[in-house]
């Protein structure tokens, strides 16, 4: 029964993982081919790029952590491997985040319409503003949680270790709480970016409210472009959102995997819901974007004429 639960858990995973590839994928193809004919890239093509490839890397370190704690555990006692991918999983965890932030605060700056002279000095220097803010707290996360990552990583790697030794059976000689405590930091590492995320949605929506004030008393059309765009945006956004909390919550899942009599189910599970984040909300931004989900269609459209070429 575990097995065959184990095989179910796999197959779900490698499908979220290749479909996650494929949105992604996608968005750096199209954006990359778009740049290489115009010869210049807008801002919110360059997020959207930079935030297809980093969650494709943190895809792929997702998978391969999930192929060595089931399949090859003990690989975990060779320090210089395991070090290696705790490295990169926190560089495509925090870039991914943080391109996310910056993706929600091009919305927030380009589409809100507030005549706050800060906000107005933001959105004139938006090109500028951005780069800066992601360099800046994006290098900051890094250097800071990078250490607090491999610390919580030899503590997990010392459970698998010893339970594969062990015969399965989890001899847990580690603190649990200072284990806990560095898992929550990790999640708190996070925070911040989440925070602003958060701000530029509320800031959406209290811009949409007095656009829609404004339209209502002019008695002009409800569903104008302007309120469209702000839809769009406000989608694009709280979908991050929400995938992020969940995400967030299997990491806890699968950090604690050790701790768990079924520790290789708990820890499949927690990466099966965690890959709903990277995977999922690609196609959310391909879907709210006009150019990535005009091409798709062709796509589609190309790909059911050849189909239909073959039948005949």
């Amino acid at each position: 029964m575990l097995n065959a639960m184990k095989t179910m858990l796999i197959i779900m995973f490698t499908g979220e993982f290749m479909m996650g590839i494929l949105g992604n994928g996608f968005i750096g193809l199209v954006n990359f081919t778009d740049w290489v004919k115009r010869r210049k890239i807008y801002l919110v093509d360059f997020i959207l790029t930079s935030l297809a490839i980093s969650r494709i890397g943190l895809l792929f370190s997702m998978l391969l952590n999930g192929i060595l704690v089931i399949f090859h555990p003990e690989v975990y006692e060779y320090t210089n491997i395991t070090r290696i991918i705790d490295i990169l999983w926190t560089i495509f965890n925090y870039l991914s985040v943080w391109f996310a932030t910056c993706l929600s605060i091009f919305y927030c700056l380009k589409i809100a319409n507030f005549s706050h002279s800060l906000f107005l000095w933001l959105k004139w220097r938006i090109n500028r503003v951005i780069p800066i803010i992601l360099l800046t707290f994006l290098f900051m996360s890094i250097f800071i949680n990078l250490p607090i990552t491999e610390k919580f990583n030899e503590d997990f790697r010392d459970q698998v270790s010893r339970r594969n030794k062990r015969n399965n059976i989890p001899i847990l000689k580690v603190n649990n709480s200072a284990y806990f405590d560095i898992v929550i930091f990790l999640n708190l590492g996070t925070l911040f970016p989440f925070t602003v995320s958060l701000i530029s949605f509320f800031l959406l929506i209290l811009s949409m409210w007095k656009h829609t004030r404004k339209i209502k008393l002019s008695a002009m059309d409800a569903r104008d472009p302007s309120t469209e765009i702000h839809l769009r945006a406000m989608k694009a956004v709280i979908s991050f959102l929400i995938l992020f909390v969940i995400y967030c919550l299997a990491f806890l899942i699968a950090t604690s995997s050790p701790f768990l009599p079924e520790s290789e189910l708990a820890m499949l599970f927690g990466e099966i819901i965690a890959v709903i984040y990277p995977s999922g909300h690609s196609f959310i931004l391909i879907l709210g974007n006009i150019k990535l989900r005009q091409t798709s269609l062709n796509v589609l459209q190309q790909m059911k004429n050849c189909f239909k070429g073959r039948n005949t």
